[in-house]
C-alpha cells in the first residue's frame, strides 16, 4: 500500500464473527458510557481514565520503529492511538476501524487534515485485513463470544494481514474480576496458541494489574 492511497476494505468469507446478539450488546454497552461519561471520552471506550489508556498505548508502541510504516488499528475507538503514535513517530500510513458508527465520526473529525489516516466504520470480525507492516489491538479481544475459538482465530487474522508483527493486549483472567460483558484470558494458552503461529513470541506484564500485551514479530 502506497502513502496516500485509501486502502479498499473486503468482507472475510472464512471467519466466523460474533453474532449478532453479541455485537448488539457491545454497542448497547458504549452507548450506555457515552451517555454516562460524554461522547469523545477515553471512559466511553470502556478505560478507567486516561492514565490506563495510555499506559497500554505506551507499551504496544514498543514493539518496534513505526516511522515510515503502515498501521491497522483494530477497534480504533476515537483514533486516540493515531494521536499517541504521531508523538512518537513520523511518516505512519494509518487505518482504524471500528464497529461503533459515534466513535469512527468522532475520529474523522479529530484527524480530517491529517494526512494518510483513514477511519473505517464496519465490523473487524467480519472484514479481510488489509496488509500492512504492524496490526496493533488495544482492547479489541476484551469482549466476551460464545465461540471458544474466536480469540485465537482473531489473533491468526491480525497477525497474517501484518508483514512485520503484530501487537496486542488482553484482560488477565488470574486478575480481572468477572463481568458480564468483558473477559479475561490465560495468559499460558495466549502465549501456546501465539507460539504456533510464531516463533518470536514476546510477553509484557506488570504495567497494569489485569493487563498483559503480546508481541508476535516476523523478525
Amino acid at each position: 500500500m502506497q502513502a496516500g492511497q485509501s486502502p479498499a476494505l473486503k468482507l472475510s468469507g472464512d471467519y466466523r464473527p460474533m453474532d449478532l446478539i453479541e455485537k448488539a450488546t457491545i454497542i448497547h454497552y458504549h452507548r450506555n458510557r457515552i451517555d454516562t461519561f460524554a461522547d469523545g471520552s477515553v471512559e466511553a471506550l470502556g478505560w478507567r481514565g486516561p492514565a490506563s489508556q495510555t499506559t497500554r498505548f505506551e507499551v504496544l508502541a514498543q514493539v518496534g520503529d513505526l516511522s515510515g510504516r503502515s498501521v491497522l488499528d483494530v477497534g480504533c475507538g476515537y483514533g486516540d492511538l493515531k494521536g499517541f503514535l504521531d508523538q512518537r513517530f513520523s511518516g505512519i500510513t494509518y487505518i482504524g476501524i471500528d464497529q461503533m458508527p459515534e466513535f469512527i465520526a468522532e475520529a474523522k473529525e479529530r484527524y480530517k487534515d491529517c494526512a494518510d489516516t483513514h477511519f473505517y466504520q464496519t465490523d473487524f470480525t467480519t472484514l479481510e485485513f488489509p496488509s500492512v507492516d504492524y496490526v496493533l489491538a488495544s482492547g479489541a479481544l476484551g469482549y466476551r463470544c460464545e465461540d471458544p475459538g474466536f480469540y485465537s482465530g482473531m489473533v491468526r487474522k491480525m497477525y497474517d494481514a501484518a508483514k512485520r508483527a503484530l501487537a496486542f493486549n488482553m484482560l488477565d483472567a488470574d486478575r480481572f474480576p468477572d463481568h458480564p460483558l468483558l473477559i479475561g484470558h490465560n495468559l499460558d494458552e495466549v502465549v501456546q496458541q501465539c507460539q504456533d503461529l510464531c516463533p518470536n513470541v514476546q510477553v509484557i506484564q506488570g504495567y497494569l494489574d489485569d493487563d498483559f500485551t503480546v508481541f508476535l514479530r516476523r523478525d
